[in-house]
């Protein structure tokens, strides 16, 4: 199936980034990527607001391009019928474009396609249409049907995944990889301050650790499905692993002196990323992992590999 992809730079396109910075804009964007065609009533009774509040976002949407909009006629005269423009939405700096496809490989793994996994109740997967198996039974994550999970929680213990080295399928060296994953700490209900230390290792090494400050509940997430009760976990923060020439880094800041090399990366047909809670953290506070259909970022676990030119 073909998308509708638009990517700007937002120094020349302010316009879109104010369309997209808004909750209220986002959730009408959401609507309209599920159900295309529907007017400013429509919205407004799905998302439980005001018609008015509707129709000024509706307009900074149009203004920005990032909806359009056709008349047709209807029982009481013609009605405006709206529809999303892009599937996806790429905010790009210019100097950061020219060399994006050129020298970087990129892997999506669903969350449940772990290949091996030790947890501890409380624990649980959804999918975006319901409950998988049983909750706080350790042994549902052994279920055939988790690899259509979109969010997961354990307290204690880890997942496993073996994402392919395509870099080594097309004889390139690795110069830097990246992890993007969305996360929060996991307590019964949802608690914004409740720390938890997620580890985050690949091939065995662990890269560092990220404390999570919470459990966020205090509004739906943009992907959660509303079938997903409030008082549950509903979003996470997205956070980046990243290991270069450098060393390692948690969203820009440095924790460590690993380097690709360390990971021996070239070597193995495959590179293992493990998310844990130990036993033994400092702030065990358990983990959720939001996958497509979950959350605020509606994306898998995306790996990134850099190679050298």
């Amino acid at each position: 199936m073909s998308r509708n992809f638009l990517v700007i730079d937002p120094a020349e396109r302010p316009d879109v980034v104010r369309g997209l910075a808004s909750l209220a804009r986002a959730r009408i964007l959401r609507l309209l990527h599920r159900r295309p065609g529907v007017n400013v009533n429509d919205i407004a009774e799905a998302l439980n607001l005001p018609q008015s509040t509707v129709s000024s976002n509706l307009q900074i949407l149009e203004s920005a391009g990032l909806i359009r909009t056709e008349t047709q006629k209807g029982r009481k005269g013609n009605q405006k019928l709206c529809f999303s423009a892009f599937d996806e939405v790429l905010v790009m700096f210019r100097d950061d474009v020219g060399g994006v496809d050129a020298n970087a490989i990129e892997v999506a793994m669903p969350i449940g396609l772990y290949t091996s996994c030790e947890v501890s109740a409380p624990c649980g997967l959804c999918s975006p249409h319901g409950i998988i198996g049983l909750l706080d039974v350790p042994g549902t994550f052994l279920d055939p049907d988790r690899m259509n999970a979109g969010l997961m929680w354990f307290t204690r213990g880890f997942v496993e995944y073996q994402f392919p080295n395509n870099a080594r399928l097309v004889g390139r060296a690795v110069a830097a990889l990246e992890f993007s994953i969305e996360l929060s700490s996991e307590v019964p209900g949802t608690a914004t301050d409740w720390p938890s230390d997620i580890t985050v290792a690949v091939n065995g090494r662990e890269i560092g650790v990220w404390t999570s400050p919470g459990d966020f509940g205090d509004q739906r997430g943009l992907y959660t499905p509303d079938w997903w009760k409030l008082k549950g976990s509903q979003y996470g923060m997205l956070k980046s692993w990243r290991v270069t020439p450098d060393g390692a880094f948690v969203d820009g800041v440095r924790i460590s002196s690993l380097t690709p090399k360390d990971l021996d990366i070239s070597a193995h047909h495959s590179i293992r990323l493990r998310i844990e809670v130990k036993p033994d953290a400092r702030h065990p506070g358990g983990v959720n992992i939001f996958g497509r259909g979950f959350g605020n970022y509606d994306q898998d676990i995306v790996l990134r590999l850099t190679t050298e030119a």
